[in-house]
Formats: structure tokens, C-alpha cells, sequence
């Protein structure tokens, strides 16, 4: 037996996973044990977890993978900095002292946290741990690789050749020119987090106009090869990294819009900056287009893999499909930093002559809830609680009966996206569902798109370009058939568009499904079990804090189902 523990950190989105005889045993955010969201410790409560869903004793790893090299990556920022020094000199020690802690000393931590010897931590490449994520877990024999972040060691794009030989980088693009810092910049410039908010800016964009093309050519220039530069001058990485971008880019922009402020779309200002972010993604996705039909030219490949933080942009991806001259286009659901766990672990196995794994048919690789646990907790606190027969017929009928249920069934989800293992659902009919699940269960903006679940037989009847070999894991958008506009309004985004999950035989929602069918479309609303701030669920006292804080009407953990007395 040979087992392999990957591991990312650090930086956000800290994760761990587990690889055994080539096989992904099981991959864990430490944000959902830590309840700290996108939490970037070192992942000791998810390698843990981990090891005991594999059933594996630490003695028995062979080796901890790290998805990426700290010293590269130290280099990296301490030229930076000098070649940009003075501008630099009051983001100098703060950024020093960052890669000379913790960051720097991550063999050591890795050995001593997880009690294993410390040769036995091998250390990666970021993008080749992107690489390896995207493509090995895929459906494809061999296929064209893109990968695409903020910067990793010192790379910030990559294109790569992948098939039964391994990985084959053929071209990169380096730090500070950087798709994901562009994105990143515009995302703070209006108001949003940064590695948290670049989903609202992609929602936004939907709701404006690209009149701003002009000024993001400035900001992103793109070449014929696929190869971009950013205009330096309007970014800050080096002396500003909280914000990312200048002075200069308020003047070409106007004045960035503060964090905070509630959102008016049918006022002026709001629609410029709707605008602005659609702008934004519009420069975003000719830039991946590009990149793409770069990676098709020279690979000869007609399947692509898209990995990095970038892939995540489902609006970007499904142009990737239809556009890029690839016939297939796969994305896993972590395609982010988390994902580099991943990555490093099956590039190390592939590398040690073990199997490939094979393709990814599931994203539910965390732990399991405990029903009995949480039945016990939910009577404390003076919840109703009982068993039912039938889970898919109970829920059916109080979706039908317009209540909004939480779900919680088998394993947790990989990646950041809830796939029917931690879910809030109701039926995708009714607008105001959508407002009541935005205004005051999810307390977020009003613009944000919820996602709907369909089963695979009836995706084609539903949505146009589904299913593809991203829709398991809803990591593309699909547009809403005409004919059944009106029946799907609380899933279809402003643009007609939705982010369609489709559901196999075998997935934990299609007995629901099939039960909804029976009345209507075999379609559920389906959004993250989560609230504002807060990481997704995890285990049964997550879920009923959660039911316990926020107002769904049901909670069912496996076979027992939750309700408030009456």
C-alpha cells in the first residue's frame, strides 16, 4: 500500500487530501472543521479527518505533499519588492516577515504537527499542483492544461501538455502580469474581498454593461499569441497588496466603492460600477479565450483542463466550451489554492509509478453527519425531531408545500460549491423564494444567482448545453430554454443563464428529483448550507446551529427530520 497526504495552506483555503494506491480516498477544507471560513492554517484538523475516513495510522503515509515551494516562492516576493523598492518600502517587512515565518518553515511544521519524519515531506511546484489537479481527476486520455491564478512561486499562467507521460509545461507567464491579481484588483475596487468576492463580481457583471472596454485595455493589454500584460501603473501588488490596485486606477475608474454599503442596481452609481464589473469580465474572458486557443494551437489536443483560482469563473468557462476550439472542457470542483493538495498528492503518485486515478464522478470525499447527534441536539434545544421512511418523499412534499428545507446527507462536498451533501433547497418556480433565500436566510446581495440541481436525462430539455463534463460539479453556467423561463425564475440569472448542476442515477439528489417529477420539473433550487461569513456545514451540530440561527423551515440529516415546535 502506498499513501500519499497532500496538503495546502498558507495562503487561503487551507486543505488536505488523501491519496491511497492512486486512489482519492478523501479531500477536506480545514475551514469546514475549523469553522473559520476560507481558513489558511496548516490543515491538521482535515489531514486528520482524512486519515481516519481512510483508515489510515500516520506511520503508514509514505509522504506528505506540499502543493508548492516556499523558498521559490520567497525569492519571488524579495525581488519584487527590491525592483519596485521605494514604492515597496512600507510593504517590505510586513511581506518579509510573512514568507521568513510560518510560511518559510512549512517542512518542519507539516513534520511536527502531523508526527511524521520530516524527509517524508516532499515539496511541489504551485502550477504543477494545479496542473495535476485539473487533469488527472478528468475523464480524458490526454488533453491540453491551463493554468491560471494570482502567482504562485513566481508563475501566474501556465500551458501544459498532459497524458500517459505526465505533465509537460510549454509556456508561462510570470508575476506581477497576472489574470487573477487583474480580477482581484477590480473585485476590491468595488467594494468586495478579495478571494472571497470575485463570484459577486462574475454575478454583477450580468447586470451591466461592457462600456468600459477602453479603459480595461488599458489595465489589461492582450496579444495575438495569447501571452498579456496588466498596466502596472494602475496596480499595487508590490507596495498594496490589501488593495491591489493604485491611485491611478480610482483616476481612470473613479472612486473605488466602499465595502459595505447596501446595493441599489436602479441608482446611477450602482449601475456604473455593474458596469465596471462587467466590463471587467468581459476583458477577463478574451483573455482566457485567448490563452485557450494558444493552448489548442500548440498541444494538438481537442480536450482542455482548466485549473487555478481563475477556473472557478463559471461564466469565463462556458465561453472556454463553446469557443476555444476544444471539444470538451472539464474544471474539478476545487480548482483553487485548495485544489493544490490535491495536485500534489497525485502528482507524487503518478511520479512513484502508481495508478491513475480514476475520473471524478463525486465531490463528496469529507466526513459524514451523525442523525442521531443531531436529533439529540436539536430535542435540547427544543426542536422537534423524528425518523421518516422515506427522506426524498418527506422533502418533496415540503418543497411542494413551498418550504425551504436544509439537506444534509453522506459525505461533505470538495471544493466551494454545495453538490446535494450540504444544501439548501425549494423549488425553483417561485421569485420570491429567491429574495426570502438572499434578503434574510443567506443575508447577501440582491444580485447573487442561486444554482439549480436537474437530473441528467432531463438537462437537455431544460438548458441549452447541458450536460457537459462540467455541469456535475457546477463549475460552468448553461442558458435557460425560452419555453421554460417561467417555471425556472428563481434559478435563472438576469442574463437568462443559470449555474445547472446535473444530477447522475446514482447522486444523493436524485431520488428527490425523481420523487418532484412525479408533479413537476425534476429541478431543484440548490445553494450552499451556509450563512453570511460562515464556512459551509460540516457535521450534525453545524447543521443544527445552523437551522437553530437562520429561518429554513426543515432540516434533514440523513433520515431524521428537524422542525421548530410548533
Amino acid at each position: 500500500m502506498a499513501a500519499i497526504l497532500g496538503i495546502s495552506c498558507h495562503y487561503h483555503d487551507a486543505a488536505a487530501t488523501l491519496v491511497v494506491d492512486g486512489k482519492l480516498v478523501a479531500a477536506v477544507h480545514e475551514e469546514r472543521l475549523s469553522r473559520v471560513k476560507n481558513d489558511a492554517s496548516v490543515p491538521l484538523r482535515a489531514a486528520a479527518a482524512c486519515l481516519r475516513i481512510g483508515g489510515i495510522p500516520v506511520t503508514a503515509l509514505d509522504h506528505v505533499a506540499y502543493y508548492e515551494n516556499p523558498y521559490g516562492k520567497l525569492e519571488r516576493v524579495l525581488l519584487s519588492l527590491l525592483r519596485a523598492f521605494p514604492a515597496s518600502l512600507r510593504q517590505f517587512p510586513r511581506a518579509i516577515g510573512g514568507q521568513l515565518g510560518d510560511k518559510l518553515w512549512i517542512v518542519d511544521q507539516l513534520a511536527e504537527g502531523l508526527r511524521v519524519e520530516r524527509k517524508r515531506v516532499v515539496l511541489g511546484d504551485h502550477h504543477r499542483s494545479h496542473a495535476a489537479a485539473s487533469f488527472y481527476p478528468s475523464p480524458f486520455a490526454s488533453a491540453a492544461v491551463l493554468t491560471v491564478d494570482g502567482v504562485g512561486e513566481e508563475t501566474s499562467t501556465a500551458i501544459w501538455r498532459a497524458g500517459p507521460d505526465g505533465l509537460i509545461c510549454l509556456e508561462r507567464l510570470g508575476f506581477p502580469h497576472s489574470l487573477g491579481l487583474f480580477y482581484a484588483a477590480l473585485t476590491a475596487w468595488l467594494g468586495f474581498a478579495v478571494n472571497e468576492g470575485e463570484y459577486k463580481v462574475m454575478g454583477l457583471a450580468a447586470f451591466g454593461k461592457p462600456r468600459f472596454a477602453d479603459e480595461m485595455s488599458r489595465l489589461l493589454k492582450i496579444s495575438s499569441d495569447g501571452s498579456f500584460e496588466l498596466g502596472l501603473e494602475y496596480f499595487a501588488h508590490t507596495y498594496d497588496s490589501a488593495l491591489g490596485f493604485s491611485p491611478r486606477m480610482e483616476t481612470l475608474l473613479g472612486p473605488r466603492r466602499m465595502p459595505g454599503r447596501p446595493w441599489a442596481l436602479g441608482e446611477i452609481d450602482d449601475q456604473r460600477y455593474a458596469d465596471v464589473a462587467a466590463s471587467a469580465q468581459a476583458a477577463l474572458e478574451t483573455a482566457l479565450l485567448a490563452l485557450a486557443r494558444r493552448a489548442r494551437e500548440i498541444t494538438g489536443e481537442t480536450a482542455l483542463c482548466v485549473g487555478g483560482g481563475v477556473a472557478l469563473n463559471a461564466v469565463a468557462n462556458r465561453r472556454l466550451l463553446a469557443e476555444s476550439g476544444f471539444s470538451r472542457v472539464f474544471v474539478q470542483p476545487a480548482a483553487g489554492d485548495a485544489g493544490g493538495a490535491l495536485g500534489a498528492a497525485l502528482d507524487l503518485a503518478v511520479s512513484r509509478g502508481e495508478p491513475r486515478m480514476a475520473p471524478l464522478v463525486t465531490a463528496a470525499l469529507g466526513d459524514t453527519a451523525d442523525p442521531a447527534e443531531a436529533a439529540s441536539l436539536a430535542e435540547a434545544l427544543g426542536f422537534r425531531a423524528r425518523r421518516v421512511d422515506d427522506r426524498a418523499a418527506t422533502a418533496a412534499a415540503l418543497l411542494e408545500a413551498g418550504r425551504v428545507v436544509a439537506w444534509v446527507q453522506g459525505r461533505f462536498e470538495w471544493g466551494p460549491r454545495a453538490l446535494g451533501q450540504r444544501s439548501i433547497l425549494a423549488l425553483p418556480q417561485d421569485a420570491s423564494v429567491r429574495d426570502r433565500l438572499n434578503r434574510v436566510i443567506k443575508e447577501r446581495e440582491p444580485f447573487r444567482p442561486f444554482a439549480p440541481a436537474v437530473s441528467d436525462e432531463k438537462a437537455a430539455q431544460l438548458f441549452d448545453g447541458a450536460p457537459n463534463d462540467m455541469t456535475p460539479f457546477m463549475t460552468t453556467v448553461c442558458t435557460v430554454r425560452p419555453e421554460h423561463a417561467h417555471a425556472l425564475t428563481a434559478v435563472r440569472h438576469v442574463d437568462g443563464t443559470a449555474r445547472v448542476q446535473t444530477v447522475g442515477a446514482h447522486g444523493v439528489l436524485a431520488p428527490l428529483l425523481a420523487e418532484i417529477e412525479r408533479r413537476a420539473l425534476p429541478v431543484v433550487l440548490n445553494t450552499s448550507l451556509n450563512g453570511p461569513g460562515e464556512p459551509i456545514v460540516a457535521g450534525a451540530v453545524d447543521a443544527v446551529a445552523f437551522f437553530a440561527r437562520h429561518p429554513v423551515d426543515a432540516l434533514l440529516v440523513e433520515d431524521v427530520l428537524i422542525e421548530r415546535a410548533l
